[in-house]
């Protein structure tokens, strides 16, 4: 039978996570383990959250527990949530799409450990955490489901996972318990060989040291710095969805590693324009000295250097309007994609 379902979401996913679960009966026999995007210094307050609307006991995982059928485990703060060989692990690896926990090394461990009898489900959120390990679990022999993007508060994470790979079933929130449901009365396959590449990465998300001779098997240098290292990133060769990661591990989807330079351009922009702005009163501080010593030439040359300073800091204050303009545009389109760069966002409806 299918027994273990693995549900993984972000922006929304708290508010759909109540609904699902409170729709679940008490009966219900597969253990269920759910990833949403929390911040390093969360209180770990989800799981009494959902405990209130669910039927089933619903707790924080806690690193070595056995588990159990009927049960639902949900990742704590700043740990990868990870299944293997029946226990709960949880992994202090690298971030992956700028969080821990993240969605897809959940995602692999169950199609790893379980393979068929795995069931992965991708809720609401925005970038894409989630299709590449969801589109592993597919690798695994598992069965893939996926919230209708239409029916999502943020649709990123269900059209992402949608363009990974050939999925399964696709629902709208409201049909997603009675789907499940469905799925674990029924027989699961038999197991099949699972890739190499898989087992790389759930030892990546549990924080082993691959080495490079093993990361060179399953990605590709190319001349792309980590944002969060500096390091040689690496581009992962299963795809879609496309995705990179460096010798240390982190890792990110192709939107993911745009969201993020997003953010460190405007963060350069911003320094070369203050140290521009200071530069400039040091230059007429300069002048005025000089005038004051008596030396015209000098003052009159640091008075051309301050107003060549104010044209360069005019041109990049312009630049970084125009990003923030675009950031704006994006957050309009998406519902915001500060929340998506903000993994310590829980939906108000959490509280």
């Amino acid at each position: 039978m299918r027994d273990v379902i693995a549900i993984g979401g972000s922006l929304g996913a708290v508010a759909a996570l109540k609904h699902l679960l409170g729709k679940l009966p008490g009966d219900f026999a597969a253990a269920v383990f759910v990833v949403i995007h929390v911040g390093a210094g969360g209180n770990d307050l989800l799981a009494d959250i959902f405990d209130a609307h669910a039927e089933i006991p619903v707790t924080t995982a806690v690193d070595g527990e056995h588990v159990e059928p009927g049960h639902v485990y949900v990742a704590p703060a700043d740990h990868h949530l990870l299944v293997i060989d029946g226990i709960i692990r949880l992994g202090r690896g690298p971030r992956e799409n700028l969080a821990r926990p993240a969605v897809d090394p959940l995602f692999r461990s169950v199609g790893l450990n379980y393979g068929p009898r795995a069931i992965a489900v991708v809720l609401t959120g925005m970038l894409n955490d989630g299709a590449a390990g969801l589109a592993d679990v597919k690798r695994c022999g598992g069965l893939t489901v996926v919230q209708n993007p239409s029916d999502a508060v943020a649709p990123d994470m269900p059209m992402g996972a949608l363009r990974a790979s050939d999925v399964d079933h696709r629902a709208p929130l409201d049909g997603l318990a009675a789907l499940l449901i469905e799925l674990t009365h029924e027989e699961a396959g038999p197991p099949i060989p699972v890739p190499t590449d898989i087992k790389l990465e759930v030892d990546i998300a549990l924080g082993r040291q691959i080495g490079s001779e093993k990361m060179l098997n399953i990605a590709d240098p190319v001349p792309i710095s980590c944002p969060a290292c500096g390091g040689v990133l690496s581009q992962i060769k299963s795809w879609p969805p496309l995705r990179f990661r460096c010798q240390v591990g982190h890792a990110y989807t192709s939107e993911a590693l745009v969201a993020e330079s997003e953010g460190a351009v405007d963060e350069a922009l911003r320094v070369a324009l203050r140290i521009i702005e200071e530069r400039v009163t040091l230059s007429e501080k300069m002048a005025d000295d000089a005038d004051h010593s008596g030396f015209a030439a000098a003052a009159a040359a640091y008075r051309r250097r301050a107003d060549e300073g104010r044209e360069h800091a005019e041109t990049l204050r312009y630049a970084i309007i125009g990003v923030a303009s675009e950031a704006t545009a994006g957050e309009l389109e998406h519902g915001g994609r500060a929340a998506a760069k903000n993994p310590g966002h829980i939906d108000p409806e959490s509280s």
